[in-house]
């Protein structure tokens, strides 16, 4: 069966249904055809504003992995030995490797983070990062960095590309803009009203959810179970304009739009982020070996230091065991509320979900999600 046609009507249903509240789309990569793009919904339901093809979503990206192998550096290299001044505190021996597997011990930084200074003061940031005392032995744990990730490999791409190149700059001169995909890492004010408007969840959508999936309580433990002093409590307060726990969404200020942030403020539509690994896949960024090393995991199934719920990860990426084949993996990224992005080299596929309307769990706890990748797995197979 033609995969456009078997799909044309399971993201409507996801509306029909109920599981979809705002905005959708769904853009899939086989064979390195763009074979199904589809969008719809709202954009900002409170407006009744219709999703259209050029809205955009939060999401994340891609670039050490390029540098590393161009530069022909080890990701077994202390991150000291380009960044000297990281070494304080006990952060000497932190490898490249340790940031990509979230082995840094910097998933929680303490000193606050000002607006300010992440729009425009990459030298301060350095100094906090320099300055943070390690959350553990590094090396020792893997804890999720979900927003200091995208600080970390910032400033070692500044002081690993030839060119001194921040991960923004990079990602444009060597991804977007050379292959006209439309993604940012910072996004001009004057281009905010093109943004969706993400909306969270209602408590009668999450009961839903979770007798859909019980596993989605574990997520909400995440989000609202933790004590005080805990990492995941320390991660979440720092920076305060970043806060996804309250009725009121911070992604949606216009003010942080144009921050460059690879860990949390990537933006783009669908078809942009399924293009990018599209053209992962086809050998345009990085060699067949280190595509075949990155296809894999580094840990699986290990209990998270910081979500303390058990996750496949590494290489800076998150992984999801193949729906049809035994000992196959997918790999990519989940964002907060569901968005996602899994890439499956052996079947040549690439599928890129991206929703306004937050659900409580994330890959392939997220029901709208699985749907249309089982659907899209199915077809193939």
């Amino acid at each position: 069966m033609c995969l456009a046609v078997a799909l044309q009507n399971l993201p409507k249903k996801n509306f029909s249904d109920g599981w979809e509240r705002e905005g959708a789309s769904v853009a899939i990569f086989w064979q390195g055809q763009l074979v199904v793009d589809l969008y719809g919904g709202f954009a900002d339901k409170s407006s009744k504003a219709e999703w259209k093809e050029n809205t955009r979503t939060a999401v994340a990206a891609l670039a050490v992995h390029m540098l590393v192998e161009r530069n022909s550096l080890a990701y077994s290299d202390a991150v000291s030995k380009f960044w000297p001044e990281f070494a304080k505190n006990g952060k000497e021996n932190v490898t490249i490797e340790d940031i990509l597997n979230h082995k840094a011990g910097l998933a929680a930084i303490d000193t606050p983070i000002l607006i300010k200074d992440a729009l425009s003061n990459p030298k301060r940031i350095s100094e906090i990062l320099e300055n943070q005392k390690p959350n553990w032995e590094p090396g020792t744990k893997s804890g999720y960095h979900a927003v200091s990730f995208g600080w970390l490999t910032d400033q070692l791409v500044r002081r690993i590309d030839s060119k001194s190149r921040s991960m923004a700059e990079f990602v444009r001169d060597e991804i977007t803009h050379k292959h006209d995909i439309d993604f940012h890492l910072g996004l001009p004010l004057t281009e905010s009203y093109t943004v969706s408007r993400l909306s969270m969840p209602k408590w009668m959508y999450i009961i839903r959810e979770v007798f859909y999936d019980p596993r989605t309580l574990a997520f909400l433990g995440i989000l609202h179970i933790r004590s005080k002093n805990s990492l995941r409590s320390r991660m979440a307060r720092n920076p305060e304009w970043i806060n996804i726990n309250s009725k009121i969404c911070t992604l949606n200020n216009p003010e942080i739009f144009p921050i460059e942030q690879a860990g949390a403020l990537g933006i783009g539509k669908a078809k942009d982020l399924a293009s990018i690994f599209a053209k992962l896949l086809s050998g345009e960024f990085l060699s067949r070996k280190t595509l075949e090393y990155i296809s894999r995991p580094q840990m699986i199934n290990h209990c998270d230091f910081v979500l303390m719920v058990p996750v496949s990860k590494g290489n800076g990426f998150m992984y999801e065991k193949h729906p049809c084949k035994k000992d196959k993996w997918l790999f990519g990224h989940p964002g907060f509320g569901g968005t996602t992005v899994m890439v499956s080299p052996d079947d040549q596929l690439v599928i890129a979900y991206v929703t306004n309307g937050l659900k409580t769990g994330m890959g392939e706890l997220n029901g709208t999600y699985r749907r249309i990748r089982d659907a899209t797995f199915n077809s193939i197979n």
